[in-house]
């Protein structure tokens, strides 16, 4: 975390940037501070919840609030917290920013803490892989998020987290449309990719801003470049290449890095695309995922 990004004031935040509910919790989430655990898993699909809780010897919390639906409890006597978050950065956005007001901003005074509260955060996801030697069903994790998507400009701090000269060689590589969004990469947490992930395949994870036109998918409309694909597959700097295609990735890890948190990608692989190759059974595949990094975590 850049402390020079941080906002450090004893200046109360208005109701109108901080909003919180009639109950005293924040506005999407509908969550307290009471309610987050410091290890917190956060899925897409809201439906896993339920599966990953299902898991936990006991369940303190059950919360919703639109596609935000939270539980937490216990699994071997550790503390966690599973959040949905839905698709997409801009949840992410969301989900980021509420979590850290939870635990670092005091939500009655709205006044930020002076203490300053780390959460590590892992989101457990399903992506289509861009290299042949990954299979489906296999597990991936993402040592860097690489954005495609447009939301990190809008935080200053960004220069500070951004891998600068991987950034610029993948622009140049892909000799990069300047009508898109300028792309990011950020380094997920060390520690984190080590003691759950050590021996899942490992790379760069690119974060689209949809599941089609920005994925390379041509239905009805034609693409702007129909060889993003093949370009992110055959991407290659300092034993760095890009593994597989998601949508959540770079907002987590930028938005982690900046608000001082611990971040982690992990996903199992569902689909290859350069194989167009798709999982029969990836319901296996994500509880086994689950397993491991309860176990791990």
């Amino acid at each position: 975390m850049n402390k020079n990004n941080i906002i450090q004031s004893v200046t109360q935040i208005a109701p109108s940037e901080l909003i919180v509910n009639p109950d005293g919790s924040i506005y999407h989430l509908k969550l307290k501070p009471e309610h987050i655990a410091k290890d917190v898993i956060v899925v897409g699909d809201p439906g896993r919840v339920e599966l990953i809780s299902s898991k936990f010897e006991k369940i303190e919390y059950k919360i919703q609030n639109r596609e935000f639906i939270t539980h937490t409890g216990y699994y071997k006597n550790k503390r966690i917290t599973v959040l949905a978050t839905g698709i997409g950065t801009d949840n992410i956005d969301i989900v980021l920013n509420e979590l850290d007001a939870a635990v670092n901003i005091d939500l009655k005074t709205r006044i930020i803490k002076d203490t300053h509260t780390q959460l590590n955060i892992i989101r457990i996801g399903t992506s289509g892989a861009l290299q042949k030697d990954i299979p489906v069903d296999s597990f991936v994790v993402s040592t860097y998020g690489l954005g495609l998507d447009g939301l990190l400009p809008f935080y200053k701090g960004l220069s500070d987290i951004n891998e600068n000269e991987l950034t610029e060689e993948f622009m140049h590589q892909t000799k990069w449309n300047n009508e898109f969004n300028r792309p990011y990469i950020v380094k997920g947490s060390e520690e984190l990719i080590q003691k759950i992930a050590f021996d899942f395949h490992q790379g760069i994870t690119a974060t689209a801003n949809g599941f089609y036109g920005p994925q390379g998918r041509m239905l009805r409309l034609e693409l702007q470049r129909n060889d993003l694909n093949e370009l992110l597959n055959q991407f290659s700097f300092k034993n760095h290449r890009i593994t597989n295609f998601e949508m959540e990735t770079s907002a987590l890890y930028g938005l982690g890095k900046l608000l001082g948190h611990n971040t982690c990608t992990v996903c199992a692989i569902v689909a290859n695309r350069m194989a167009q190759q798709y999982s029969k059974d990836n319901k296996l595949a994500v509880e086994k995922l689950i397993t491991i990094v309860l176990d791990r975590l």
